[in-house]
C-alpha cells in the first residue's frame, strides 16, 4: 500500500493520503487562550506540506485545567471566530484538520495555581521535579460528569468552527489515561478497580462526543499501547480496551505510549525497555491493529519514508509524524515528489531525564516558533539555549495566564 493512497474512514470521510501531522504541544495561544496569529501561520505551513490529516496540539476543554500557560482552550463561543480562522488554513488545501481535545488531570503545572483534579489524590512521581506539578484532589462524581460534558461541548464547538474532526486524548498520562492506569486510579467506585470500570470515562466521553456532533464529523481516539511503568497500563490492557472500542463509532485510533513520568513518546521507557530510535511503538501497534475494527495510526519517532512504508506494510492504516515536520514542514510533499530528506534532532542524553525531556520539548517548540514567524527551522540550536528561552517564555506566559484568570474570577 502506498503512503499516498487515500484512506476512507468508517464514517465515509476520505483522507487524501496515509500520513498525518501528529499532535505536538505548541503553547502558542493568545492572551484569551485562543489560537494566535502565529499558531495559524504555523498550521498554514504544515497544511502546505499536504498531509492527509492535521491534528492540533492539546486543546483544553477547561481553561482552569491547562498543560501549559500558552495552551489553547475551547469551552464556549467567545473566541469562535479565531477558531474559524484556524480551521480555514487547511480548507484550501483539502486537508482534514482535527482538534485534539484534552484534560491534563494531575499533569497540571503547579505554577498555574489551579487545583488539579485526578481519579485519585496520587501526585506525579518525578523525583526532584515532582513539585513542578500540582497535588491533585480526587474527583467527585460531579467533577467526572462535568468533564464528560466539557468534551462533548468542545467537540460541538470544533465542528461549528469548521474543523473536520476531533481526537479524544486518552494517552500520555493525561486525565483519561490516568483513569485507565491502576497506578493513578485507586478508586473503589464504578470509575475504578476493574479495567471495565477504569475505561468507563473513555467510553462515556466517546458516547457524549459522538452524540454532540454530526455523523460526517470525524471522532478519533488517542490511546497508549502501554505507559511503560511497572504495574501500570500494559499492552494486555490496551488490547482489552481496543476490544471495548471496536463496537463504537470511532473513525481513527492513534496508538502511542508513555506519560510525563515515563516519556516513551520521546523514546524513553521507565520500566527498563529500550525503544527503537524510529517507529517506537510499531511492534505493539501491529498486534493491536490486528484486532482493531477501525483504522489504526501509529506515532513516535517516524521521520523517513521507508519507515512510513514499513508501518503501512505491517497492517497499520496511517503513520503520524511530529518532530520531523518541525524541521521540514514540506516533508510529505518532498516525499511525494521523490525526494527523501531525513530531518532529525541530535539526541539529548543528559543524565537528569526530566530535564532532558524538557530540553527536547524546548528544541521542538523553538522550531515551531521559527515556522510561526515565517522563518526556516534551525536544527542545530543548542538544547541549553532552547531550554532557557523556553523557560523564560513559559514564565512570562504563566504570569499572563494567572493575571487573566484572577481578573475573570472577580
Amino acid at each position: 500500500m502506498s503512503p499516498f493512497e487515500a484512506l476512507q474512514l468508517p464514517n465515509g470521510q476520505i483522507l487524501s493520503n496515509r500520513i498525518a501531522k501528529a499532535a505536538m504541544e505548541e503553547n502558542m495561544a493568545d492572551a484569551h487562550q485562543a489560537p494566535s496569529r502565529e499558531l495559524k501561520q504555523l498550521y498554514k505551513a504544515w497544511a502546505e506540506g499536504e498531509p492527509g490529516l492535521l491534528i492540533t496540539g492539546n486543546v483544553m476543554i477547561d481553561r482552569r485545567a491547562m498543560t501549559g500557560p500558552g495552551g489553547v482552550a475551547l469551552e464556549d463561543e467567545q473566541q469562535l471566530q479565531s477558531f474559524r480562522e484556524w480551521a480555514d488554513v487547511a480548507r484550501g488545501k483539502h486537508v482534514h484538520f482535527w482538534v485534539q481535545l484534552s484534560h491534563p488531570g494531575r499533569q497540571t503545572p503547579a505554577n498555574l495555581r489551579q487545583q488539579a483534579i485526578a481519579p485519585s489524590a496520587v501526585a506525579l512521581d518525578l523525583g526532584g521535579f515532582s513539585k513542578m506539578f500540582a497535588k491533585p484532589k480526587a474527583m467527585t462524581e460531579e467533577d467526572i460528569q462535568d468533564v464528560i460534558q466539557r468534551f462533548a461541548t468542545s467537540a460541538r464547538l470544533a465542528e461549528k468552527a469548521g474543523f473536520t474532526g476531533v481526537q479524544i486524548h486518552g494517552a500520555h498520562g493525561y486525565l483519561i489515561s490516568q483513569f485507565l492506569s491502576p497506578l493513578s486510579n485507586q478508586r473503589t467506585d464504578r470509575w475504578g478497580g476493574s479495567l471495565e470500570n477504569r475505561a468507563r470515562l473513555l467510553l462515556e466521553v466517546i458516547a457524549a462526543v459522538r452524540a454532540s456532533v454530526s455523523p460526517s464529523f470525524c471522532v478519533g481516539v488517542k490511546l497508549n499501547s502501554a505507559d511503560f511503568q511497572r504495574g501500570g497500563f500494559a499492552e494486555a490492557d490496551a488490547r482489552a480496551v481496543v476490544e471495548m472500542l471496536n463496537p463504537l463509532p470511532i473513525d481513527l485510533l492513534e496508538l502511542s505510549g508513555g506519560s510525563y513520568e515515563a516519556p516513551a513518546m520521546q523514546g524513553e521507557a521507565r520500566d527498563g525497555r529500550t525503544l527503537a530510535r524510529e517507529a517506537y511503538f510499531l511492534e505493539m501497534a501491529t498486534s493491536l491493529a490486528a484486532i482493531a475494527k477501525m483504522p489504526v495510526m501509529v506515532t513516535g519517532g517516524i521521520r523517513r519514508l521507508p519507515i512510513v512504508q514499513q508501518v503501512l506494510d505491517s497492517g497499520i492504516a496511517m503513520a503520524g509524524i511530529a518532530t520531523a515536520l518541525t524541521l521540514e514542514p514540506q516533508l510529505i510533499k518532498h516525499w511525494r515528489e521523490g525526494r527523501d530528506p531525513n530531518p532529525q534532532l541530535k539526541p539529548i542524553d543528559w543524565k537528569r531525564k526530566p530535564l532532558a525531556s524538557l530540553a527536547i520539548l524546548a528544541v521542538v517548540r523553538y522550531q515551531m516558533h521559527r515556522l510561526s514567524r515565517g522563518h526556516l527551522p534551525k536544527a542545530k540550536v543548542a538544547p541549553c539555549v532552547a531550554l532557557v528561552r523556553d523557560q523564560w517564555f513559559i514564565a512570562r506566559r504563566t504570569r499572563q495566564y494567572r493575571a487573566t484568570m484572577t481578573q475573570s474570577s472577580h
